[in-house]
């Protein structure tokens, strides 16, 4: 879910991308679990179900992340992936509401698919999207062989992400959530991993989707507000860590609250209405002081053709042709900044730790 933001987004503070090649030389950390549940997502037949190999495993989050990978790299991005390691407790109850919803979603795909409404099973199977360890395992197993860099987080991936950027050690974070933000990411690139024609949800029409780049310091500087504040009116919003918010409480609400009294521990308790007990102080603590690590490196290295063939071939079933023709390609991006050495090439062999 994640914190909604969108609404207090000024103008001044997004940029939208026409062309990717602006971010060209950037290294830009990848929340991989929020990538990878877009690619199971999206990546599916007419009636709902997801791509799978002879053996049933599911395997569209690997074509998304194959493919769509290779094209960042083709326009010249250095993409870096981050995983989520142990959710922090706040979030236990998140996790539990969000397994319900996707039990819930696929009872409703099994109906929808017995009733023969392929719009609706195609929206439920979205729904009922469940990444599994075995998964995420796979996709760092690829992005191994691609020659691409990971970093396991120590808890929420996001937070890591945040912590590379202000570091110095990326450009920018990119997810589809607004948290990064919240966990002080200078820069948080959206629509990255799903640039391009989107269909509406149940209307045959479709809205092009393009990346766009939100500025952590335009941001508060336009609305008057630090980030701590920006962290409150989240907390009044809904986060993982407090998903209902408060009741009655919209963006418009909460800006004017944070503005009016400083802070959310200042606001009266009066306006401060929620179903159940919510410790804000926790909540903000662990946006401002996450668990992170410092104990990676970044390096980008020539895709093994045959490890790749591997994985997506030999263990499941991809189209051995269309496989090999796009480890060329991803192997002409590589060779051409090698070549272009207008970044340098210490910029693309950067490491840290």
């Amino acid at each position: 879910m994640g914190v909604n933001l969108k609404d207090l987004i000024p103008p001044e503070a997004k940029v939208v991308l026409d062309d990717l090649r602006v971010l060209r030389g950037k290294i830009v950390v990848v929340d991989g679990y929020n990538a990878l549940y877009q690619f199971l997502a999206a990546i599916r037949g007419p009636d709902g179900s997801p791509l799978m190999d002879s053996s049933g495993r599911i395997t569209s989050h690997l074509s998304g992340l194959f493919y769509r990978t290779i094209n960042l790299v083709e326009e010249g991005i250095k993409p870096v992936y981050v995983f989520d390691g142990n959710p922090p407790e706040l979030k236990i109850k998140e996790l539990e509401r969000r397994k319900a919803l996707r039990e819930e979603a696929a009872k409703k795909y099994e109906e929808a698919v017995k009733e023969g409404d392929l719009e609706a099973a195609r929206r439920y199977a979205m729904m009922s999207s469940k990444l599994t360890s075995d998964m995420v395992e796979e996709a760092k197993r690829l992005l191994k062989v691609m020659g691409i860099p990971w970093v396991q987080a120590p808890a929420e991936g996001e937070a890591q992400a945040a912590f590379m950027v202000r570091r110095g050690d990326a450009y920018a974070s990119a997810s589809q959530d607004y948290d990064s933000l919240l966990f002080g990411s200078p820069r948080l690139v959206r629509n990255l991993t799903i640039s391009g024609k989107r269909k509406l949800p149940r209307k045959d029409a479709y809205v092009e989707v393009k990346p766009e780049v939100i500025e952590l310091s335009k941001l508060t500087e336009k609305l008057g507000i630090t980030r701590e504040q920006l962290i409150d009116i989240g907390i009044l919003l809904g986060t993982d860590y407090n998903p209902e918010g408060f009741e009655g409480i919209g963006p418009k609400t909460a800006l004017t609250l944070i503005r009016t009294y400083g802070s959310i521990e200042k606001i009266p308790k009066g306006y401060l209405r929620t179903r159940e007990e919510v410790d804000v102080v926790k909540i903000k603590n662990y946006f401002l002081h996450p668990p992170v690590t410092a104990e990676y490196k970044l390096e980008w290295i020539e895709p093994d053709q045959k490890g790749i063939v591997e994985v997506l071939v030999k263990d499941h079933d991809f189209n051995e042709e269309r496989v090999k023709n796009a480890v060329e390609r991803l192997s002409k991006a590589y060779k051409e900044f090698l070549k272009g050495r207008q970044l340098g090439l210490d910029q693309w062999f950067k490491k840290s730790s």
